[in-house]
């Protein structure tokens, strides 16, 4: 087998793996979406944009929405514009996910994509009509701007990355809600504590869903001796938990 067809099978593997996580993911539910009946944000929430953090941001956001339509057909569901549309926004959490975990220094192209995302998604929100009297709802989306904005080496830069990607998901969810599911001030409003409890958990589900997932290819490449090329399937060995334990037990 050839190095070609040997990166293509892991990357098929992680998509098969990763779409067996989203189809259970996918089956427990979390929290009502407001304004919509019998929508659900799920489990798939808590780890759904790490794929950008292991295959880079484009095939991240593609093996995102690829899982998502595979489960969608095994479940059955429906193709509405409403389902639809709630592919992208994991998708941009990916993206974001990806970009800020493969920058490299001194890259302002990514970093300029990055928060181009969910600034453009708060332009959007604040130009509906619903929008411009709730528009401080939209600042929650400046958290992925900062986590953009600010440098590589940053403390706690996992937690950031994690935030900035589950906010990124929020903004586009919310900038394609407003314009498509009818929802009054008081609604968005109300919406305010819950999102923040919402997206305080999802984050961290994202940065230790991360760890747990680097900790088990790092593990699985040890022990099967197959190297994992970066650019195709990164692991980052700072987040291995096998390799954190050896080091505070003084075996490496």
């Amino acid at each position: 087998m050839n190095l070609k067809d040997t990166l293509s099978t892991k990357r098929l593997l992680f998509l098969l793996i990763f779409t067996v996580l989203v189809f259970a993911g996918n089956r427990v539910n979390f929290s009502a979406l407001v304004g919509a009946d019998n929508q659900f944000f799920t489990l798939f929430q808590f780890f759904g944009p790490i794929a950008g953090g292991f295959l880079g941001s484009a095939p991240g956001a593609i093996t995102v929405l690829l899982a998502e339509l595979l489960d969608a057909v095994a479940a059955g569901k429906a193709f509405t514009l409403l389902n639809i549309l709630r592919f992208a926004p994991m998708a941009f959490g990916a993206l974001f996910f990806g970009m800020i975990t493969f920058r490299k220094k001194n890259d302002p192209a990514s970093t300029f994509l990055a928060a181009a995302v969910p600034a453009a998604c708060i332009a959007l929100f604040v130009l509906h009509p619903v929008g411009r009297e709730v528009w401080y709802f939209s600042l929650y989306w400046l958290i992925p701007v900062a986590a953009a904005l600010l440098p590589r080496k940053t403390p706690g830069a996992l937690l950031l990355r994690s935030y900035g990607a589950t906010f990124t998901a929020h903004a586009v969810g919310g900038a394609l809600w407003i314009w498509t599911v009818p929802m009054s001030p008081e609604q968005w409003i109300a919406l305010i504590p819950v999102v923040a409890f919402e997206r305080f958990l999802f984050g961290l589900g994202i940065g230790g869903s991360y760890i747990l997932v680097n900790s088990f290819l790092d593990f699985a490449a040890e022990k099967m001796r197959v190297p994992l090329p970066e650019h195709i399937v990164r692991v980052d060995r700072r987040y291995a938990l096998g390799r954190f334990f050896a080091r505070r037990a003084g075996r490496e």
